[in-house]
């Protein structure tokens, strides 16, 4: 009987999609084997799981993301697990996020749709605009320190995002979800299912959805965004395989805005919309004209216009088809397969000054003229606008677009080779091809562009008649990597142990010229002879070229659970992390000879330990956990006044701890409650190497600087780590009044750093690491203060009214009380900047909002 009924939820946890809580097939496949001895206890209480496994975890169900504002980003809604710091840039998901989970930042956790990488495969950011509707959304999963061993991230040094779109349903259904609310926002979602329409099991879904509304800081501006999701799921006999195909494209077009320069001290119009004054919140940019008069003879100027942040377009275009499969082979021998396929086209916008003339490009003490697209700005060599001069400036349209096609594959073979013990072997491929260009195109009268990607349009092109653009980049990112995992249990205790082992490499082409270490570029296009005479006259500077970087390790995973009793458990976990470069930094290191120590860039690693103990019952659910990470190869970034551009720093070794807690409780079944917090306190161990030192630091008497070409360091010896909160806490209240929901949750963010040098921003003065010695004046606080945000959501039933169970209206406010707050931004190394127009930016926290829903569903 004991056997029969553990075969039998076997067969429930591998059906039920419930209780997947990994994120590839086969991930999931393994852990129901631990999942179904729980098979008694609660899920969750209120959309809050917590999975009997040996890694720190939470885990959030439509249950409560359907309480949230509807088509709202997943990586928000994660906000209700300790250690995750997510500062929406909207109220509505639709303009993008800045995301930490224990310290680490978006660009170092991994993030998965259906097994499905999303960071980006070049640098590893994360668009929490281009997520999958929420409704669709079966449930997300966070590890919060550690990824699975069949993981296919470059990225990941520590956590996970994971998150699985929900099953077609066996009988016919179909939603309807109409909102609006505050900004003009309004969105229509609808989806329909077929039900079982073959004698085999087939079933499928079809979902659109189309959300527009106001930029929230300005007086300009529009987000659009629009959906499409498909998926057809053919069950395969009766013991739990499967294959699934899904299909889902995303399209977004919108203004950007809300981001200011970091600074507190009241100076500028836009940096004043920070004190409590809520009127100077609406930032009004004038309507203007990119027509000049075109005077003979006078060096006509480039307009301002259409040069703001705020004005900047974010076109993207992503697409993927997903394959989850599940075949039994023979008895215990179980075969997922998961091929995929990514499409993305996207550019953040932005413009440039353009130059009818020509570009010295001769650092000696002739002149020799060029075009191209040079210094920063295109040259044209002709007479642009008529007027029969060339000495005129054009304002353009100048965004860095990429092209990416993704492949990816992972694999898995799982043998049980007794009833308390498997094994399985795993396979996975991430195969991206990165076309990476900066085409430039006239811009309307407005300022506004004429396409949003040049290359619809007609990209502009010099003299030589070869297209102006910013850069010009080929790249292919390859991951193979292989991973074994062993799972035994032994009485009350589970053991699983694993490894990975990762092969990436990068080939990359840069077809410019690279002037400097943060990445500036010299572009002749198609030209041939100007860039063989500018490689004649700057023989130290690296051309055009091909180089390729190859990144291996042993990455072992092992943890423990261990029932204490029926509802207390204990768990532990050990793991190390990778974070291969991201292709900015590695073509940043084109500026160095190939056979140099600064052209290899290492990678980043980590050792993450968790230690924690959980305990489930049918009204109680709580899990505290202690952790400690230890960093090597820390990468930074610094601001590099002479190339206005990125510099990537090595922190060297960081190491982080901290504690996480949550606990959900239900007194009565009309009431839920839930609270958690976290607590991280970080630590960089070395002083950075920062720069050298200069013939103006020697004459001027410089501490350290005794000859040209000394170091000079940064002092961020036992500094903490900038951009993460020290501290959340945070919860959520649920009644249930007879047609009548309520929800109200609470979130307090603790200060950031908001530089690794735990200093205030300065302006001017003398600059030595990123510190002002001398002169230069305070613009901002060591830390970002802390902040509370409120929301609350509200549901009465239309039932009584005989319209169905799943009919609804609902009501969500979020930011109750208007808090005006630093959103998201960045963390950084320096601290001092010789002009404002280098200080770093901030996003401004978005304000209180009303979004009103119907739902209709039967």
């Amino acid at each position: 009987m004991k056997q029969f009924l553990m075969c039998s939820a076997a067969l429930i946890a591998v059906a039920a999609p419930a209780a997947a809580f990994a994120q590839s097939t086969g991930s999931i496949d393994f852990e129901n084997e631990i999942i179904v001895t729980g098979a008694t206890t609660p899920k969750g209480l209120a959309g809050v799981e917590l999975p009997e496994t040996s890694k720190a975890r939470g885990v959030l169900n439509q249950e409560i993301i359907e309480r949230q504002i509807p088509g709202q980003s997943v990586n928000d809604i994660i906000n209700l697990l300790p250690g995750v710091s997510f500062q929406n840039n909207d109220p509505f998901g639709s303009a993008g996020g800045t995301m930490y989970i224990r310290g680490f930042d978006n660009t170092r956790i991994s993030q998965t749709f259906d097994g499905v990488p999303l960071n980006d495969s070049g640098g590893y950011s994360i668009y929490s605009s281009q997520q999958l509707d929420s409704e669709l959304i079966e449930q997300v999963n966070v590890n919060l320190g550690t990824t699975d061993v069949d993981s296919p991230t470059a990225a990941a040094t520590g956590s996970t995002v994971n998150y699985r779109t929900r099953n077609p349903t066996d009988d016919f259904s179909a939603k309807i979800v109409g909102s609006a609310g505050d900004f003009s926002f309004f969105r229509m979602f609808g989806s329909v299912d077929t039900g079982v329409f073959t004698p085999w099991g087939t079933k499928a879904f079809f979902a659109a959805s189309k959300a527009t509304n106001d930029t929230i800081f300005n007086n300009r501006g529009e987000i659009s965004k629009q959906q499409y999701n498909a998926k057809i799921y053919q069950p395969i006999g009766d013991n739990g395989d499967f294959i699934s195909i899904a299909a889902h494209y995303n399209e977004a077009y919108n203004n950007r805005f809300g981001s200011v320069t970091f600074r507190n001290d009241g100076a500028g119009a836009v940096p004043s919309r920070f004190p409590n004054n809520r009127d100077e919140r609406d930032y009004v940019i004038p309507y203007c004209t990119t027509q000049m008069p075109a005077i003979t003879g006078v060096a006509d100027a480039a307009t301002s216009c259409g040069s703001t942040f705020d004005e900047r377009v974010n076109p993207s275009k992503t697409g993927n088809i997903r394959i989850n499969s599940r075949f039994t082979l023979a008895d215990d021998l179980i075969l997922t397969v998961d091929p995929s396929f990514q499409y993305v086209r996207a550019n953040g916008g932005g413009t440039a000054t353009a130059r009818e003339g020509f570009r010295d490009i001769n650092p000696g003490s002739g002149v020799t003229n060029a075009v191209g697209y040079l210094g920063g700005s295109p040259y044209f060599g002709y007479d642009v606008n008529g007027d029969g001069d060339l000495l005129d400036s054009i304002r353009v349209l100048a965004p860095s677009e990429t092209n990416t096609r993704r492949y990816g594959l992972i694999a898995s073979l799982r043998y049980n080779f007794s009833e308390d013990q498997s094994i399985r072997v795993a396979y996975s491929l991430d195969y991206a091809r990165h076309r990476q260009t900066g085409e430039i195109e006239f811009l309307r009268n407005d300022g506004q562009p004429l396409h949003a990607f040049p290359q619809e349009g007609n990209p502009l092109r010099d003299a030589t008649g070869s297209v102006l653009q910013k850069r010009d980049r080929f790249s292919k990112a390859i991951l193979h990597q292989i991973a074994g995992e062993y799972r035994g249990k032994f009485d009350a205790l589970t053991v699983t142990a694993g490894v990975r082992a990762p092969f990436f490499k990068r080939d990359l082409n840069n077809y410019c010229a690279t002037s400097s270490a943060t990445g500036f570029v010299e572009c002749f296009g198609t030209n041939s002879a100007g860039a063989a005479q500018y490689a004649a006259l700057n023989p130290t500077i690296q051309g055009p070229q091909r180089r390729v970087f190859k990144y291996d390790k042993i990455l072992p995973n092992i943890g423990l659970t261990y029932d204490v009793t029926d509802a207390i458990g204990l768990f532990g976990n050990y793991s190390k992390g990778l974070q291969v470069p991201g292709t900015d930094n590695l073509y940043n290191s084109f500026f160095f000879a190939p056979d140099t120590a600064s052209a290899k860039p290492s990678p980043e690693t980590t050792d993450n330990f968790d230690l924690g103990v959980r305990y489930r019952s049918s009204k109680v659910q709580a899990q505290l956990s202690l952790w400690y990470t230890i960093y090597q190869n820390r990468l930074a970034s610094a601001y590099d006044p002479e190339t206005d551009r990125t510099l990537y720093r090595n922190l060297g070794r960081v190491d982080k701890y901290g504690i996480d807690g949550s606990l959900s409780y239900r007194p009565i079944p009309e009431l839920v409650l839930y609270a958690f917090g976290s607590y991280l306190k970080s630590k960089i161990k070395d002083d950075v190497l920062y720069g050298e030192c200069t013939s103006g630091n020697v004459s001027g008497g410089v501490a350290g600087c005794a000859a040209v070409g000394d170091p000079i360091y940064a002092q961020t010896s036992g500094k903490r780590e900038s951009g993460a909160p020290v501290y959340t806490i945070g919860g959520r209240a649920q009644a249930t009044l007879g047609p009548v929901e309520l929800g109200v949750q609470v979130k307090r963010t603790g200060p950031r750093y908001v530089n690794d040098l735990n200093r205030p921003f300065t302006l001017g003065g003398t600059i030595i690491g990123g510190v002002a010695v001398s002169g230069g004046a305070q613009v901002m606080d060591a830390k970002a203060p802390a902040y509370t945000l409120v929301d609350l959501d509200a549901r009465l039933s239309l039932a009584p009214l005989g319209m169905g169970d799943k009919t609804y209206l609902q009501l969500n406010v979020s930011n109750v009380f208007d808090k005006l707050y630093y959103g998201g931004f960045d963390g950084r190394l320096d601290a001092g900047f010789a002009a404002a127009s280098n200080l770093p930016f901030v996003q401004i926290g978005s304000p209180r909002t009303f979004i009103g829903s119907v739902v209709f569903a039967f």
